[in-house]
């Protein structure tokens, strides 16, 4: 390697300054959301719509609780009542802000409500048909909102007001719901699938604290230890803060690919689950790296690409995957490495496919980027997964996988002018 590579081996998020940590931050949890339409294709082909449901349920069931606990204990959110529980939604991949524009009402610590005045994923999914509009507002929300919640308050109840499919036509908001804390009722169980993926080390996985580093003129939030507010102002957080929240929705993104692969491997078998996840790996991977690329303004160079790949959830966050990344002397190609005594080699994630020579979804990141980059394995005696990227003559066609994931209309989405964050007291 050439004594003037620029080489990455520490979290790439510390080398963000704090403008750009706070626009990624919210652009990670779209592309969270999107990694469950990623793989909802390929559920569809191998199960039908009854087992693409069942798979959506136990992927977000085991998933949720987890995440939903982790990232409170990163944002000093204490406390057991419904605010805390909102709290865990503003910061989930499944609630991504102004794509699912939850709002919140509290009336005491045991009751509030919350609605969402606009559904991405109700727009994505109703020209299809009342029949699986009811199973994603139905079928699939009645489980995982309360196994959100349980890791907040085991006695959390939610409860429908109203949910699609919409009558009248056009009715908003799009749903409604109650939240209320019953002391009377039994603790809910933790959903089994939550039991089976508590065996992941990202479970308890520890970051080493951010790099200390100038404050000035960075927002005066290190916490969200104070009141519920009607939105999150990303800007109004320190730089460790955003690197906390940023390392965890990069988790919540591995743990979804691992309650993922664990249901389909209960219905199947580890090669099916390995092959959908691979689907679900490669359509996710070309969207999010075009995502990044905006966020970042880079071009589609060597430097262009490692910026994004560096950045990306099959690299995220690198003290769990064992991501590095370089650039060649001359800029002419980019080598990336994960070290497989990494904790996320041994998870039901994304980096085990990497290992056994799955790089589409490599290829699918890198070609978002720009469609000339080829990619090619370097051998290896195990310890390690390389590829030496490169820009080829002839650009490549976008894949099937990363094709069918931009149907949904988040692929593409815009994020508006910023709110203002408005405490929301008891009523």
């Amino acid at each position: 390697m050439a004594a003037r590579d620029r080489i990455v081996n520490s979290d790439p998020l510390e080398s963000l300054d704090h403008a750009r940590l706070a626009r990624l931050l919210p652009d990670l949890l779209l592309i969270g959301q999107l990694i469950d339409r990623a793989g909802m294709p390929a559920l569809l082909g191998e199960f039908g719509v009854d087992g693409m449901r069942d798979v959506a349920i136990e992927e977000w069931q085991a998933a949720s609780p987890h995440y939903t606990r982790r990232m409170k204990e990163a944002l000093s959110i204490t406390g057991d009542g419904v605010a805390e529980i909102f709290k865990g939604f503003q910061l989930d991949v499944g609630a991504p802000p102004e794509f699912m524009d939850f709002r919140y009402a509290v009336t005491d610590h045991d009751h509030g409500e919350f609605w969402l005045d606009h559904c991405g994923a109700l727009m994505d999914v109703e020209p299809m048909g009342d029949r699986l509009v009811t199973t994603m507002c139905h079928d699939i929300e009645d489980p995982t909102f309360p196994a959100t919640a349980l890791a907040t308050n085991p006695r959390a109840v939610v409860e429908p007001v109203h949910r699609p499919p919409r009558s009248p036509e056009g009715r908003t908001p799009h749903c409604h719901w109650t939240v209320r804390i019953d002391p009377d009722s039994e603790p809910a169980a933790w959903p089994e699938p939550a039991v089976e993926s508590a065996s992941s080390r990202l479970i308890d996985f520890a970051f080493e604290p951010p790099e200390p580093r100038d404050t000035t003129g960075e927002g005066p939030r290190d916490d969200y230890a104070g009141p519920l507010l009607t939105d999150l102002s990303f800007p109004e957080f320190t730089a460790a803060a955003l690197v906390r929240m940023t390392r965890e929705v990069y988790l919540q993104m591995h743990l979804l690919a691992v309650g993922f692969h664990q249901s389909v491997r209960r219905r199947s078998d580890a090669e099916t689950a390995d092959r959908l996840l691979a689907y679900q790996a490669t359509g996710i991977a070309g969207v999010a790296a075009g995502r990044i690329r905006d966020v970042l303004g880079v071009e589609g160079d060597a430097h262009g690409l490692a910026a994004v790949l560096d950045l990306h959830p099959l690299a995220g966050p690198t003290a769990y995957t064992g991501y590095s990344s370089s650039v060649s002397g001359d800029g002419a190609s980019v080598t990336v490495t994960w070290d497989t005594a990494a904790d996320a080699f041994a998870d039901d994630t994304w980096m085990p496919l990497l290992a056994r020579d799955g790089l589409r979804p490599l290829a699918a990141a890198a070609q978002a980027v720009d469609p000339h980059w080829t990619v090619e394995r370097v051998p290896s005696d195990g310890s390690r997964v390389e590829a030496v990227l490169r820009l080829g003559d002839v650009p490549a066609k976008e894949s099937d996988e990363v094709a069918v994931t931009r149907i949904s209309t988040g692929a593409a989405f815009d994020f508006g002018p910023a709110r203002t964050p408005l405490p929301i007291t008891p009523v």
